[in-house]
């Protein structure tokens, strides 16, 4: 046992873990327990500070950070409670000891409850019993600060590990998007009708969807998802396709569900699900006429509401096999044929404050490849 002691005593003489040396400090109005306070800790170790009045105390507090408290409650400034609790917010680090002459189970309850206590030593207390309770709160002080300190390092840790796994997550969204690019242009290259569609009326739905006022993530889905619109081609047989003349109403309706394989496909990739919802939706009407879900006003998301009226804008401007492409006027007049039917009304008023040479331009840059989508 005395071996022990001893082994304590060098351990508390030892500077803790932080570099700070462990400060005992022991507020009590009564001078002779102070001494007393002093005498039996004389060989410890821990730097010791007494004081006879809360406000002393809370001084000492204030100047330099102490690993215990031991107090007395009954003071001659302040209650014992209101010194604990300012005690609590100047050093929340301090482990608190009560050191009272009457064991008040209610008082101890409060104190506990109220800024929490780690152990209660009994008046009149004798050389050991104060040793054995300070020793034992300044280990219990110092493994609050290792575990404090192992929690510091851990988020430290995580925050690095997340911005690898952002940086990660990154790169595979830039890979995946460019993959899924070059899908969309061998789409466009398979279907030579529409050659470069699926990347120009991503950029013409960037360009809407701005005039709406959508910003940040939501503008980069909707653009990825106009990319990625006829995605779901890939599952649509080149019979069907590629047919030159009228589809029969089977041939039709495999033609209709590409909007579903396209969600389908998008659906294992995490960062292109917000787009997912344009690719499933790109064919529904404002007036609940359009396919595969029936949708209506609203219920249409934003995104696909926009894109109806830009694939439809696109298809007017460029040739077909069974004529030329239109001026920016008849499809401005075909639009507004549409509004308030097939397209969202907000959606074609917006589309009316882009100047035509803005569409031009994007049609232009688009085509030699000097704007790609993002």
């Amino acid at each position: 046992m005395a071996g022990q002691r001893g082994d304590a005593r060098a351990e508390l003489r030892q500077t803790p873990t932080g570099g700070e040396p462990d400060r005992v400090l022991y507020v009590d109005p009564d001078a002779a327990q102070l001494v007393a306070f002093e005498r039996a800790m004389r060989s410890e170790g821990p730097a010791c500070r007494t004081a006879t009045t809360g406000r002393e105390g809370l001084q000492h507090l204030d100047e330099a950070p102490y690993a215990v408290l031991l107090i007395d409650l009954v003071l001659p400034d302040m209650s014992g409670l209101e010194f604990l609790a300012r005690a609590a917010r100047l050093r929340p680090e301090a482990v608190r000891v009560l050191v009272l002459e009457r064991l008040d189970g209610e008082t101890i309850a409060d104190a506990v409850n109220k800024v929490g206590v780690f152990r209660v030593l009994q008046k009149p207390w004798d050389g050991s019993q104060l040793r054995n309770a300070v020793r034992r709160a300044i280990v219990q002080h110092r493994l609050l600060a290792d575990n404090h300190l192992m929690a510091v390092r851990l988020q430290e840790a995580n925050e690095k590990l997340h911005a690898l796994n952002r940086g990660l997550d990154a790169t595979v969204a830039e890979r995946t998007s460019q993959l899924l690019l070059s899908l969309c242009n061998a789409l466009d290259l398979r279907d030579t009708d529409t050659q470069w569609h699926s990347r120009r009326v991503a950029l013409y739905t960037r360009r809407l969807a701005v005039e709406l006022g959508v910003r940040g993530e939501e503008l980069r889905d909707i653009e990825r998802g106009a990319l990625l619109h006829d995605i779901g081609k890939i599952g649509v047989s080149d019979t069907i396709l590629l047919k030159p003349g009228r589809l029969t109403e089977e041939e039709w309706a495999a033609m209709r569900r590409h909007s579903l394989f396209g969600a389908q496909i998008l659906a294992g990739i995490p960062f292109l699900l917000p787009a997912r919802q344009l690719v499933a939706q790109h064919h529904e009407r404002w007036d609940g006429q359009g396919y595969n879900l029936g949708l209506r006003g609203e219920q249409i998301c934003l995104g696909a509401r926009i894109f109806a009226v830009i694939d439809t804008f696109d298809a007017i401007t460029s040739d077909r096999p069974y004529r030329k492409a239109m001026d920016y006027a008849h499809a401005l007049q075909e639009i507004r044929r549409g509004r308030g039917t097939q397209f969202d009304p907000a959606v074609v008023d917006a589309f009316e404050r882009v100047r035509a040479g803005e569409w031009e331009e994007i049609r232009r840059r688009s085509a030699v490849g000097e704007e790609t989508p993002e």
